[in-house]
């Protein structure tokens, strides 16, 4: 069995990601902080359900899965260069996949050295281990928010990012260019994620779909920003983890092609790619307070709100470059998924 690395498994996509990776046949070590962002007993609920048990984590040792003779879990940060490197000289990894980041785009308006720490210096320290025990392959996580003021729709990987309206959108930027680094100097085969608001169950607390869900079901009322004007391409966790799954066995190649006289900023001469992965279909903010009224059979209490700093209208991602290369076909609607979220949520939290 090919072992992989996935960083964040105690977060929303990680646990995903980690759960159909092995069942597809690979061994995974799971690697987490697990970080007071947001409600810790949910990080560590998603654990257990990999066979994780909460009183077996103690930071730096390893933890067999009662659930997977094939996972195993390290809580570790990032920053911690020194672990990290063993971590990788003890495992001999053939392939990671870094999720682990700081995570919020409001959040790093108050608190922006905790996204240099995790984003930047973290994601150095995992470059700086695929460079001295080499990986077949290294995906990592940016972001939509990575687009910032740019306007032009749907986005694109060939557009220009080089106007973020926040910290957490400038870390990675800065992720994408110190990949590329990397890339070019030393080989690393690297692969960059630029995510559009993934939802479903065990989503996080700080996102949109689970604080409307929380509040109108308390009865108390939700707050809809830019007074309802707000687009995303909101973008379902199975479809998520199903197209990463088909890239962990398929690293970039340089583009011998590639012109740097018009340079394409999504790929390179180096081993290096940059893809949206998103539904290349956004929804209107109403149309998803609607539906998710629907699925709870009551309406919102709705208090309408100016657009918060660091925000964007609008996100829409075009997927074309994931689709020729990977076979990337999200093809969730929102009504499903909103549902089988609310069925989770009902169900986790006996509401």
């Amino acid at each position: 069995m090919k072992k992989v690395l996935i960083t964040g498994t105690a977060g929303f996509i990680g646990s995903h990601l980690a759960a159909k990776l092995l069942s597809d046949g690979y061994e995974v070590v799971g690697l987490d902080m697990v970080n007071d962002y947001y409600d810790v007993n949910l990080k560590y609920a998603r654990l257990e359900r990999a066979g994780i048990a909460k009183e077996s984590v103690s930071y730096g040792s390893m933890v067999q899965s009662s659930a997977s003779p094939a996972y195993r879990f390290i809580q570790l940060k990032l920053e911690d260069k020194e672990q990290v490197m063993n971590l990788f000289e003890a495992e001999q990894f053939k392939v990671v996949i870094n999720l682990a980041a700081q995570a919020g785009v409001r959040y790093s308006l108050t608190n922006p050295e905790a996204y240099i720490d995790s984003n930047i210096t973290g994601f150095l320290n995992i470059l700086e281990a695929c460079r001295h025990h080499p990986v077949e392959n290294l995906i990592y996580a940016s972001s939509s928010s990575v687009y910032g003021l740019n306007a032009n729709m749907p986005f694109s990987v060939r557009s220009n990012v080089d106007h973020p309206v926040s910290l957490y959108a400038a870390s990675k930027k800065s992720n994408e260019l110190m990949a590329h680094t990397y890339s070019h100097l030393f080989g690393i085969p690297t692969i960059g994620l630029r995510f559009f608001t993934v939802y479903g169950p065990w989503g996080r607390p700080d996102m949109a779909l689970f604080l409307f869900t929380d509040a109108i079901l308390r009865d108390r009322p939700i707050e809809v920003f830019n007074h309802g004007k707000m687009e995303r391409d909101f973008t379902y966790i199975d479809d998520i983890v199903n197209g990463m799954a088909k890239m962990v066995d398929r690293p970039p190649r340089g583009d011998s092609n590639w012109d740097p006289v018009h340079p394409d900023p999504s790929k390179s001469t180096a081993p290096y790619r940059l893809y949206n992965i998103g539904n290349n279909s956004p929804v209107r903010l109403m149309d998803f307070i609607e539906a998710i009224e629907q699925a709870l059979g009551k309406e919102a209490i709705k208090e309408m709100k100016p657009i918060q700093p660091g925000d964007v209208v609008k996100t829409w991602a075009d997927v074309d470059a994931l689709a020729e290369d990977y076979d990337y076909r999200p093809g969730t609607s929102i009504r499903f998924g909103v549902n089988n979220f609310i069925a989770w949520f009902r169900e986790y939290y006996g509401i």
